[in-house]
């Protein structure tokens, strides 16, 4: 057979890009350069050299370049059927997976939509909380998690973990304005979180406002945080755990502890963060009062300069390094992007992991968004690098 003839040549398919097979196609097709070059909007020498790459990795000539034309070599012939068809299945395959996810994101959507919906219309604080609830809740436990009462430092909450015999290593300061959410309605995305860091996260169900403004909840999170240093725990090996407006408390909770000559957690790992009570320009004029409503009863009568409660005019020197997570059609990505910028400015390292997506902490879907399960598969894979450091 003349298969049995053919020199075998070392395996180059995984240098192979898929711009060098457009290239090829484009060419091979046109059987021109400069035609080829303007259906696919780069320049004859880019084009060129996109063709050159090909062939030196596939070890033959494609194409028999002369003044005046250009001919498919065989090798060429057989490449050009068969690319074709791989471009077109890759091109199936994404519009089938960007299908899926937008189905996907518009359950996301739906999800949230009583929470929207009620703060649109002006709803009163209870409905909101009982409708935030409902959605952060109702998500199961990844199996094999197992969920305890806590007491961290006078401070009750939830201990979620794949043993609970190891010690308390994540801190979660869950989102919710700080109007809004608990330990219960968060013990399935930190469960997911514990699962995939394989580590004990303990949330502390911190006061809330407008019955508790601030520094209740700041009060809160210390002394969970000091709660797991006196048991023992290093520092260093602690990451503190949040999403959305949680952010907010987790860095007004490091810069005191700071301040204070505490030490330190190792990391932050903040999903789609929020940092202000300040409402994006795109939401409703409802959605917008309840955002500053809760940024009014949480913070009172604390000065508009104050960097405690406004973490964007605080210096960040020293402070633990930063996990930011969020989807770049978000919202609140604004602030995201605000957040990491401050951070780096003032010599924190941050490892930034986005997603295109639009749902607003959409880690909370991991049990059906693809995105959300990898999400927090990257968190814990952070966290559990950090705490062997």
């Amino acid at each position: 057979m003349m298969e049995d003839n053919v020199l075998r040549l070392p395996a180059s398919a995984e240098a192979i890009e898929v711009r060098h097979l457009r290239a090829f196609v484009a060419v091979a097709e046109e059987l021109n350069f400069g035609r080829a070059a303007t259906r696919l909007y780069v320049t004859q020498p880019a084009l060129s050299r996109q063709i050159g790459g090909l062939e030196r990795l596939v070890g033959c000539q494609l194409l028999r370049r002369s003044t005046r034309s250009v001919e498919l070599t065989l090798p060429g012939e057989v490449l050009l059927t068969r690319a074709k068809d791989l471009l077109h299945d890759l091109h199936e395959a994404v519009t089938m997976t960007r299908s899926v996810g937008d189905e996907l994101e518009e359950r996301a959507a739906r999800i949230w939509a009583p929470v929207s919906d009620l703060a649109a219309s002006s709803a009163g604080l209870d409905e909101l909380r009982a409708a935030y609830e409902s959605v952060s809740a109702m998500f199961p436990v990844p199996e094999g998690i197992v969920v305890r009462p806590a007491n961290t430092g006078g401070v009750v909450g939830l201990s979620v973990s794949p043993d609970p015999e190891q010690p308390a290593t994540v801190l979660f300061l869950h989102g919710g304005g700080m109007a809004l959410g608990s330990a219960y309605g968060y013990r399935s995305l930190a469960g997911a979180l514990a699962a995939a860091a394989g580590a004990t996260v303990v949330i502390p169900d911190f006061r809330l406002a407008p019955e508790h403004p601030f520094p209740a909840a700041l009060d809160d999170a210390v002394s969970a945080y000091e709660w797991m240093l006196s048991r023992g725990v290093p520092p260093r090996t602690i990451s503190v755990a949040t999403d959305s407006m949680g952010a907010h408390l987790t860095l007004s909770m490091v810069l005191k502890l700071r301040d204070d000559g505490v030490p330190l957690p190792g990391r932050l790992v903040l999903m789609s963060p929020g940092v202000e009570f300040t409402p994006p320009d795109q939401v409703d004029r409802g959605a917008a009062e309840v955002i500053r409503g809760f940024g009014a009863a949480y913070l009172g009568d604390r000065p508009a300069n104050d960097p405690l409660v406004h973490p964007l005019l605080a210096d960040f020197t020293g402070l633990p390094e930063l996990f930011v997570q969020a989807g770049t059609q978000d919202l609140m990505y604004a602030q995201a992007a605000d957040l990491i910028a401050h951070a780096r400015a003032h010599g924190v390292k941050v490892v930034v992991d986005d997603y295109p997506l639009a749902a607003h902490v959409f880690q909370l879907f991991w049990p059906f968004l693809p995105e959300a399960a990898t999400a927090l598969e990257k968190a814990g894979d952070y966290i559990r690098a950090g705490a062997h450091r």
